[in-house]
This record gives C-alpha cells, structure tokens and sequence, in this order.
C-alpha cells in the first residue's frame, strides 16, 4: 500500500474515500423484477430463483424444524463450536438486556406526561450464508430483536445443498420462531409481502450484498427496515504510539471480507504510516484469502494516509465516518471525545474489530458509507416503537387553554379551539 498525505488528496481520491458506494443502484432494476414476481407469484417464484442464483432445488422453504436438529446434532456431540456459539450469544444478549428503555410517567405542573416503548410484533432477519457460514450474523439479528419482546422473528438465509449446521444452530439457539431457506432480493421480498410459507412481517433487519440492499430500498415503506449497508469498512485513527502490526492486522482483517471493503489507516506519524504500509503488504500473502484482500486493498477508498497532526486525522475521521473506527494513540479517550461519527470504536490495541464481530457483546450491524453522520447500528431500539402517554385534569388543562386555544385559531383550526372551550362551558 502506498502512504498518501491527507493534504494532497486530489478531489477525486477525496470522493472516492468519502462517497462510497453500495452499489445497489446498478442492480435495482432488476431487484424491482424479483420483487414483483415474489410478490404476485409467492412460494413458486422463491424457488425459481434460488435454482436460478443458488443452484439449488429448494424442497421445504420452512426449516424451522432442520434448524432445531442442528442444534441437537451439536449439543449431542458435545461440539465446542456450540460452546462458542452459546458464550457469544450469551454475550450479546447481555450487552442488550442493557439497551431495554423504561416507560416512565412524571408530573410537569399538574399535567401527567409520559412515554412507553412496546416491542413490534414481527421481525424478519436476513442471515447470509449459502456456501458460506455466519452464525454471527444470526446471533447480532436475533438477539435483539428476542431481547426487545418481539412476539414472532422470522430468519430468512440462502438454501443449500447442505445448509451449515453451525448457522442453523446459531439461529435456534438465538431464539428465533422461524426460519426459510431463501437468500437475496427474493427473501427480502418474501418477507415483506409473504408467500404461501413465509409468513410478512412488519420490519427487516439484517447485512447482505447489493442485490439484498436493493431489495430493502425497494420494499422500504411497505415495510421497516434497519438501514442500507454497504461492504465493510475500518478506519484505524493511530498515533506514534501504536503497533503498526497491530494496524495493519485490523487493515487486513476487515479486507478479507469482500474486495469492495474500504480499509484506511490515518496516522500523524510518518515513520508509522511506512510501517503499516509494509505490515500489510508483508500479511497479505500470508493470508487464506489473499485474493479477496488486495482486491480491497486497491480498492480507491483504501489506503494508509498521513496527516500534518491529529487535529487533521481526527477531522479525516469525523468526515469518514466509518463502521468500525480503530483508536490506537497514547490518549484514546481524549480522541473519542473529539469524534461523533462512527457506528462502533474500538479503543486501544487490544481491541480488535473482530471482538466485536463475535463476541464482545456490541452489535456488529452498523451503518457504512457515512450512515454514521446520521444513525446507529443495530440495536434493541430498532425493534421498538414509543407512544407517547397524556393525562390533564380540569385545572392543568386550564393552564394551557388560552395557548391552545389562540394557536389554534391562529392556524384557523377552529373546532380545536372549541373542544377546549367545551370542557369549561
């Protein structure tokens, strides 16, 4: 990787690290084709796609019952990775039992005013997976919705010839009510409109490619949904302090998830931005997915970036806003003071983004491509609603009759004006 000032960013190295892209307008066409046909044609059209993009001829879509096995096939062989599976869920679950808002009631001047959060009914998660495992995901969906009180959460992951047990497992032991085997757009519209087996739901949450964060545009509306995420990202903000094997691994870690990944490291220190250069150029090779990671790597919105003094590297950050923000300096809270934009920090070397990605506790669905200037990841709050709660007797409402009453004939709302007028005739 070559080290870049901050300072000589040309505009467009400065657009493509700052502008990044999900990539779902190129494909939403098409996405709006399979929403509509699972839309009028439910359960036949799920299973047309999942040969056309999986490969696979999909018998039962509901494999509740197979997730249910798994789990027992793992408990029964004493399987370490349910061990893990069981301490990371316990983690997260944990983590947000935390999150759980109280209703509350107090008294301002006579009026009795409060608010109460009551959990939705249904919730489906997308789970990725097909060829690949990811129990994690499935742990980071449905935990908190269970935690939140949902009454019914749905999991939609890609079939396959033979589903990973580790991620069926994962997802009955988070305490899910159901789960279907189908991926992409096609899940996502199954599970905002129904079909014959998947049962609708009222919001989606859930990370996944292109094709399924274009469908969540689509069908955002019809349904909730948590936000639109883009490939992963990591900024590590790192001062002379820190180790530049320790940067470059986080560099690495992050890159191996999807060639379109963006990994940046900004440092004030010119001799630990050559160190982390060659830190990661030296891992690359090293690693099973080499391929995937220099992809990423190459990526425009990746690379080692050098700034005249902190001041410049924490306003990089803020403006950066990334999914997982990497703070290795002498002062790390110091730093975290100065930065709002980020969907979940890591402090110091010995927190390694993937920590969270398993098992520390946090969620790990956040919001890329400078989601975090203006929302949160994935949270027990994503599935609750809040209603308000209002209780005046004849002299509060007395204390506030002539606003109300000349604001509302103000606004030429007149009949607002009378049913006050009404209660003191």
């Amino acid at each position: 990787m070559n080290v870049r000032a901050v300072a000589d960013l040309s505009p467009a190295e400065r657009h493509a690290l700052f502008e990044r892209d999900a990539g779902i307008e190129a494909v939403r066409g098409d996405v709006e084709g399979i929403v509509d046909r699972v839309r009028e044609e439910g359960d036949v059209a799920v299973r047309e796609f999942a040969e056309e993009f999986d490969g696979v001829a999909v018998g039962n879509l509901d494999i509740t019952d197979e997730a249910a096995r798994a789990h027992a096939e793992l408990e029964d062989a004493n399987d370490p990775v349910l061990d893990a599976v069981r301490e990371a869920a316990d983690n997260v679950r944990a983590f947000h039992e935390r999150q759980r808002p109280e209703d509350w009631r107090e008294e301002f001047e006579g009026r009795e005013l409060g608010r109460r959060f009551r959990p939705i009914d249904r919730a489906g998660v997308y789970v990725p997976g097909g060829a690949a495992a990811y129990p994690s995901s499935a742990l980071m969906g449905v935990v908190p919705a269970v935690v939140a009180g949902v009454d019914h959460v749905a999991v939609a992951t890609p079939p396959a010839d033979d589903p990973n047990p580790v991620t069926l497992a994962a997802i009955h032991e988070a305490g899910a009510d159901a789960v279907y085997q189908v991926g992409g757009a096609q899940a996502i519209a199954a599970l905002a409109y129904g079909t014959e087996t998947v049962t609708t739901v009222g919001k989606i949450v859930g990370p996944g490619n292109k094709w399924v964060t274009a469908a969540k545009s689509v069908v955002q509306g019809d349904v909730g949904i948590d936000f639109l995420a883009g490939p992963s990202e990591v900024l590590v903000l790192a001062d002379a302090t820190a180790d530049p094997e320790f940067v470059g691994a986080e560099l690495l870690a992050q890159a191996e998830h999807d060639p379109n990944a963006s990994v940046v490291a900004v440092t004030d220190d010119a001799d630990l931005a050559a160190a982390v250069a060659e830190a990661v150029e030296a891992g690359v090779d090293e690693r099973e997915r080499a391929e995937t990671i220099r992809a990423a790597l190459e990526n425009d919105a990746s690379g080692v970036l050098h700034a005249r003094s902190m001041s410049e590297a924490v306003l990089f950050a803020e403006e950066y806003a990334a999914e997982h923000l990497s703070i290795m300096a002498d002062d790390e809270e110091a730093l975290l003071d100065r930065i709002s934009n980020a969907g979940s920090v890591f402090l110091g070397p010995h927190s390694p983004v993937a920590a969270g990605d398993y098992a520390a506790g946090p969620n790990h669905v956040l919001p890329t491509n400078g989601g975090a200037k203006r929302y949160g990841g994935l949270s027990v709050d994503t599935f609750l609603r809040s209603s308000t709660v209002q209780r005046l007797d004849r002299e509060s409402l007395s204390d506030v009759a002539d606003v109300v009453t000349t604001l509302a004939e103000a606004e030429g709302l007149e009949a607002h004006a009378e049913s006050v007028r009404k209660r003191f005739e």
